[in-house]
């Protein structure tokens, strides 16, 4: 019931062929960057996009989906708490921030040269801190989960849309931050939270004109 089989469910039943190659790997970051760090800090990290799964796109692909940046933003709070970052836990976010940036840049380099007729769907990070798995943490982990998250939708995912990459805007869609719309852990999305977001893909998959992501919201400033 995740969002890529329950789109893949949707578009057969409007009568499309789809061929599915499901890349995506339980706790990976985007790039060895991340997964080194998250096992410094003692996260599990399986794999990482740049390294396990972009190779592996499908040259006739006509749609690749991308939704990186929660497992990152884990990352960044993890290793603030093990005491990287000094007496400047934002500067040390900010840092983090670019190097996410620059393994994305790298992430849609590979599959456009893999894949360079496909049309890519991003989905932008939600704002971590908003997630119910967060309720009870610190103000201080709270506020850098936010300062990570927002970071990454606002300098690196939504900017795409003037590359050509069609953005799916979860930091400013009310339903991520719904608790109904969870696991028990709070962090992974449950079968109506995968419905939703499978629902935005599929209109960003199949719409022409596809709304771009807002600049600012509520979902932006969870944390004050």
């Amino acid at each position: 019931m995740g969002y890529v089989q329950v789109a893949v469910r949707s578009l057969q039943s409007q009568g499309f062929t789809v061929t599915l190659r499901n890349l995506g790997i339980p706790t990976a970051v985007i790039g060895r960057d991340f997964q080194t760090l998250g096992q410094q800090y003692g996260r599990t990290i399986e794999g990482n996009f740049i390294d396990q799964e972009m190779p592996f796109v499908l040259g006739n692909s006509t749609v690749v989906t991308v939704f990186a940046g929660g497992n990152d933003v884990n990352v960044i709070t993890a290793a603030l708490g093990g005491g990287a970052g000094g007496g400047d836990p934002n500067g040390y976010i900010d840092a983090q921030v670019r190097a996410f940036g620059a393994d994305y840049a790298a992430l849609l380099a590979g599959i456009r040269r893999l894949a360079p007729s496909a049309r890519i769907v991003a989905v932008n990070v939600p704002n971590m801190a908003g997630l119910p798995y967060l309720a009870g943490a610190s103000i201080d982990q709270r506020r850098a989960a936010q300062r990570a998250s927002v970071g990454m939708t606002t300098t690196v995912v939504n900017p795409l849309v003037g590359q050509g990459v069609v953005v799916v805007d979860s930091m400013c869609d009310a339903r991520s931050y719904q608790p109904s719309n969870y696991y028990s852990d709070g962090l992974h999305p449950n079968d109506s939270g995968y419905a939703f977001i499978a629902s935005e893909v599929l209109r960003a998959m199949t719409t022409s004109s596809y709304p771009t992501p807002q600049s600012s919201c509520g979902g932006m400033t969870i944390v004050q």
